[in-house]
C-alpha cells in the first residue's frame, strides 16, 4: 500500500543542525538551522545508527563552517546492519555530529573514533560523553601526564593544584583526581552555587571569581605555599596572575581558553614569557586524543573511583534534539554545573 511506502521513506531521513551564520561573540539560536537529509539504503559493510545522546562542548565553536553540519560526539544505537561487527541493538559512541541518524560504513569507524559503549552498572550511557569519555579522560591525562603531582614533594611535602572552571565537566574531575593523588586543590568558578558544589566534592578551597575581588590576594591567601600545578580552562588574566605565583618548576596544563572564545577583539599581549623563564615553568597545551590508546585503562580507573565513592559527577540534561543550540549556548553563559548533554525524546 502507499502507506507502507511512505513509512519506509520517513525512516530513511535524518535531521541535522547546520551552521547558518558565522559566530559573532556568543553563539545565538539563529546561527543554527535544522535541515533534513535523505539517507541512502544500506550497502554491505554499512550500518544505520540512531542517536540517543548528544554532547555539547566549548571546542565545537571552532569547527563550525557555514552551511555544514556541526561537529561532535553522540551515543547512538545500531538500528539496521549489514556489518557483522555491529549488530542491531549495539550501542556506540562516535563523532557523527549534530544529527539524528547516520549511515556508517565500517571503513569510517576509525576516523569517527567509533567505539562500543558497554552497559555499566549504576551509570547512564550518557556518561560515555562525560565522566567516562572525553571530558573524564581530559581531566585524567591533564592531571597525571602534564601536571604530574608528585607525592611528598612541594613545600612541606604538600603540592597545590589550582583549576579554573572548577565546576565544569572537566574542572570538577580535575580537582577530585588531584585530591585522590594527595594535592591541596583550589578551584575558581562563576557563581556561589558552583563554589558550594566544588567545596562539596572535596576541594580544599573555592572562590567565585565574579565577587572575590583581587585574584592576586585571593591566591596568596588560598595558596600560602605557592602553586605547583595549574590546570587552565579559561586563559586570559587568570593565566598571567596564576603564573606569577607559581613555584619553581611548576607545571601548567593548558586545556582551554573559554574566556577568549567569544572575544570580538584581539586580546592585549601579556608578558608571560618572563614569568615562565623566572620560575622555570613547564607550560604545555594538549589535546586528549594524544593518549587515545590509553583511554580504556584511564576510564576503568575513573569508574573504579566512582564505585568507591571517591569521585562524583553531575550532568545537566536537555530533552530533545531541537535543544542542541540552547544546550550549546548555555556553556558560554556558565548556566550549569557539570556535563551538559542532550537526550533523544
Amino acid at each position: 500500500s502507499s502507506f507502507d511506502c511512505k513509512k519506509m521513506a520517513v525512516q530513511a531521513k535524518a535531521r541535522k543542525f547546520v551552521l547558518r551564520n558565522a559566530f559573532q561573540g556568543v553563539p545565538k539560536p539563529e546561527d543554527f538551522e535544522i535541515v533534513e537529509e535523505d539517507l541512502p539504503p544500506l550497502k554491505d559493510e554499512e550500518f544505520l545508527c540512531e542517536a540517543e545522546w548528544w554532547t555539547v562542548d566549548p571546542y565545537m565553536r571552532f569547527f563550525g563552517k557555514i552551511g555544514e553540519q556541526m561537529l561532535g560526539e553522540q551515543v547512538a544505537r545500531v538500528t539496521q546492519s549489514k556489518a557483522k561487527e555491529y549488530e542491531v541493538g549495539t550501542l556506540v559512541i562516535a563523532f557523527f555530529g549534530w544529527r539524528t541518524h547516520t549511515v556508517c560504513p565500517l571503513s569510517s569507524c576509525e576516523m569517527l573514533k567509533m567505539r562500543k559503549v558497554e552497559p555499566m552498572a549504576g551509570v547512564s550511557a550518557s556518561t560515555a560523553l562525560g565522566i567516562l569519555g572525553m571530558p573524564g579522560a581530559t581531566a585524567y591525562f591533564g592531571v597525571k601526564n602534564i601536571c604530574q603531582p608528585k607525592r611528598g614533594e612541594g613545600v612541606e611535602g604538600e603540592q597545590t593544584l589550582v583549576v579554573t572552571a572548577a565546576s565544569g565537566a572537566v574542572g570538577s574531575v580535575v580537582g577530585q583526581i588531584a585530591k585522590i593523588m594527595g594535592c591541596r586543590t583550589v578551584g575558581f568558578a562563576g557563581s556561589d552555587e558552583k563554589v558550594e558544589y566544588v567545596k562539596n566534592i572535596g576541594f580544599d578551597a573555592a572562590f567565585n571569581y565574579k565577587t572575590m575581588g583581587s585574584l592576586e590576594d585571593t591566591l596568596k591567601a588560598a595558596c600560602p605555599k605557592g602553586i605547583d600545578m595549574y590546570f587552565d580552562n579559561v586563559g586570559g588574566e587568570f593565566f598571567e596572575v596564576i603564573l606569577s605565583q607559581m613555584n619553581t618548576f611548576g607545571r601548567v596544563a593548558v586545556c582551554g581558553a573559554i574566556s577568549q572564545y567569544n572575544a570580538t577583539e584581539p586580546p592585549k599581549a601579556r608578558p608571560v614569557s618572563q614569568l615562565i623563564l623566572r620560575n622555570q615553568l613547564r607550560v604545555e597545551g594538549f589535546n586528549v586524543f594524544r593518549w587515545f590508546a590509553e583511554w580504556p585503562k584511564a576510564l576503568k580507573e575513573i569508574k573504579a573511583w566512582i564505585d568507591e565513592g571517591k569521585l562524583e559527577y553531575r550532568e545537566h540534561v536537555f530533552e530533545g534534539f531541537e535543544k542542541m543550540p540552547e544546550a550549546f549556548i548555555s556553556l558560554f553563559k556558565g548556566q550549569h554545573i557539570g556535563k551538559v548533554v542532550v537526550k533523544k525524546l
